[in-house]
């Protein structure tokens, strides 16, 4: 994950080019301001989104943007793709600094979730946070007490020599189920399935924590997440 803390001097100091010693006189002198609170010591850590001023010039004031986003068929998980669509294609080009935040294969739909917040996506992606994701999944052939049990107990995925973490596995219909996952392996809904010989036929996310896939947003549309998970 990339790190944007960094000593408030230095940080002054390559941004404006100015020598140690220039940038200890500005913090003597009071003229310098993080998140409207006058600097004395150079020692402070500035964060991804602190307000910074120096002699009464704003140097750095960047707000978190935290995106819903209903993925359609065919829009590729990234930020670049030189065969495909991007999530970032659809969003306005005020967003193209935006990452994702937890990815869709291409043939998946639903929500994602995109920020400039490298903390916030690194928490909902690494497996230690156990975040509840949902999705609604059609297969081929009706799904068993079998199936429900195995997802329960953990599916054991040779390639990575592993057994999945316990998963819900919700019957709807009898080729219909809501899949509740807490850890994102490759595939794993579709190997999950495979290991019973069930093919997939689609998969879309409902849910991210407590962040729900709103019912009137349609495929291709955003939403400002007003609530972020808070971690």
């Amino acid at each position: 994950m990339v790190s944007y803390a960094a000593r408030l001097d230095k940080f002054i100091s390559q941004q404006l080019g100015y020598k140690k010693r220039q940038v200890q006189l500005l913090l003597a002198r009071g003229l310098v301001s993080l998140d409207d609170v006058i600097c004395y010591q150079g020692e402070q850590i500035i964060g991804q989104f602190s307000k910074l001023e120096v002699e009464g010039k704003v140097l750095r004031h960047q707000m978190p943007i935290y995106l819903m986003l209903y993925k359609p068929v065919g829009v590729v998980s990234a930020t670049q793709d030189d065969k495909h669509t991007t999530a970032l294609d659809i969003l306005p080009s005020k967003y193209s600094g935006l990452h994702i935040a937890g990815r869709l294969d291409l043939q998946s739909t639903g929500l994602l979730l995109l920020t400039n917040d490298g903390q916030w996506s690194h928490q909902i992606t690494q497996p230690d946070t156990k975040l509840p994701k949902h999705y609604s999944v059609t297969v081929a052939n009706p799904i068993t007490q079998e199936q429900v049990d195995g997802f329960t107990r953990g599916i054991y995925f040779a390639f990575e020599d592993l057994t999945t973490a316990p998963a819900q596995l919700n019957i709807t219909t009898d080729t219909t189920a809501q899949v509740i996952l807490k850890q994102g392996r490759y595939h794993q809904i579709k190997r999950m399935f495979g290991h019973f010989r069930n093919p997939v036929l689609s998969i879309h996310r409902t849910q991210i924590g407590h962040i729900k896939l709103p019912a009137d947003l349609a495929p291709g549309d955003y939403r400002v997440v007003s609530d972020p998970i808070d971690f």
